[in-house]
């Protein structure tokens, strides 16, 4: 079973009939719930409970982490479950109190991946949940009070999948093996590699509906024999779609961004797959990019420059920005909130999930996961089960044709500036 889920922060409203799907937390919950033997996480940074974010007294929106932060804390002291957690190495800014938790009273164990030192540069921003490999979540949602509450969020839930559940195994796996490694192999053993993959997916049936899927992982280097790499899967998604490509992701840069103060080198591979879909093979394309007090400027300025193959009559590229307004004080307090962090594309033949924004950085040194998923479009009107690529085509739509998106043109991008939001 495919459950698509989402976060919906608070007072984000939609018309009566608009598409909605089942909360980030239930999702969760039902899985932490559903566990009997193992839970398998991979994460960037750990802010689940009430007292991890000021300012404190947290927002009462936070009991959401609070709980799922509870369920683990129990699975692991009274249910024995074993725990084990791949996270990003602790910082000053992320220092990872909750998995200390979990390790010192609750059983877990837990692996830190230092980025620095295996590739270079960057972290690993994977979200992932994997419940006795049968079941697992994937999507853009961090393990943060805020991701079901403040924040727009969009993932999968998958159960009963031995055969995904297990190939997402292979990647916790290497998440697992590189957390206790201070170097990436140059060959993985033969034991991490799969055998599904965007040559070979796996043909099988999300909720009553065929499927052709399969996953993806960035950077290259933490692909074994047979893993597609993220970018290729993004790209070779585009390249088969014949009638639209829609776009919905927090950042969209063509360029690897340097947070070392070197200069951020000019990264065009998804920017030019995009301009070749609209030109020359006349795919409608649609890239929604998320407007909120942290957009980079530049964002807003090369999107605009996307948009221009309009022009040309030669094609069609539309761009908008989703804005989570702030409709209190108290939510205008949440630092780092009020924002759609989507990470997904969808086309008329496929979905993808993804855990990264779209900048180079993202696929050259970031830890992160796509899940593709391949479906037809029903046949009859009205199907109750709709296909996992319609329910997110559906999504896009819905926000698409919202309040809360307006064209990039309007937003004056040469003159605008992000403290002004």
């Amino acid at each position: 079973m495919f459950t698509v889920v989402e976060s919906i922060p608070q007072n984000l409203t939609y018309p009566s009939g608009a598409p909605s799907h089942v909360s980030t937390y239930t999702g969760l919950s039902t899985l932490l719930k559903n566990a009997q033997s193992t839970i398998e996480i991979a994460s960037f940074y750990w802010t689940l409970q009430n007292t991890d974010v000021p300012p404190l007294p947290a927002d009462p929106s936070s009991w959401e982490g609070q709980s799922l932060f509870d369920m683990l804390y129990k699975a692991g002291k009274f249910r024995k479950i074993k725990i084990r957690i791949a996270q990003n190495k602790p910082t000053d800014l992320y220092p990872q109190i909750d998995t200390e938790i979990l390790a010192s009273q609750a059983g877990a164990e837990v692996r830190s991946l230092d980025f620095d030192k295996l590739v270079g540069a960057g972290i690993l921003h994977t979200k992932m949940w994997l419940i006795d490999r049968k079941h697992f979540y994937v999507g853009s949602t961090n393990l943060d009070w805020r991701s079901l509450t403040q924040v727009k969020e969009l993932g999968g839930v998958v159960q009963n999948c031995s055969c995904m559940a297990e190939d997402m195994g292979k990647i916790f796996d290497v998440y697992w093996y590189l957390g206790a490694s201070s170097k990436v192999p140059a060959d993985w053993p033969a034991s991490y590699s799969t055998q599904i993959n965007s040559t070979h997916p796996a043909e099988i049936t999300y909720n009553g509906q065929p499927a052709s899927t399969y996953l993806s992982s960035s950077p290259a280097s933490f692909c074994p024999k047979g893993r597609t790499v993220d970018i290729d899967a993004i790209i070779q998604v585009i390249r088969e779609a014949q009638e639209f490509v829609f776009v919905a992701v927090m950042d969209y840069l063509p360029v690897i961004v340097n947070y070392s103060g070197k200069p951020s080198k000019f990264w065009p591979i998804i920017d030019d797959e995009l301009r070749r879909a609209a030109f020359d093979r006349q795919v409608q394309v649609r890239v929604l990019g998320s407007l909120w007090n942290h957009t980079d400027p530049s964002m807003l300025k090369f999107l605009t420059s996307l948009s221009e193959i309009s022009r040309t009559g030669q094609g069609s590229i539309e761009v908008k920005m989703f804005k989570v307004p702030t409709y209190t004080e108290a939510q205008a307090r949440i630092p780092f909130a009020r924002v759609n962090h989507n990470k997904y594309m969808v086309t008329e033949r496929s979905a993808y999930i993804g855990t990264s924004n779209w900048s180079g950085d993202y696929f050259v040194s970031t830890g992160g996961i796509g899940l593709i998923v391949t479906q037809p479009k029903p046949e009859e009107e009205g199907v109750t089960n709709l296909p996992v690529r319609q329910q997110v085509e559906d999504i896009f739509r819905r926000d698409w044709d919202s309040r809360y998106s307006q064209p990039v043109e309007d937003l004056n991008p040469v003159g605008y500036e992000v403290n002004g939001l």
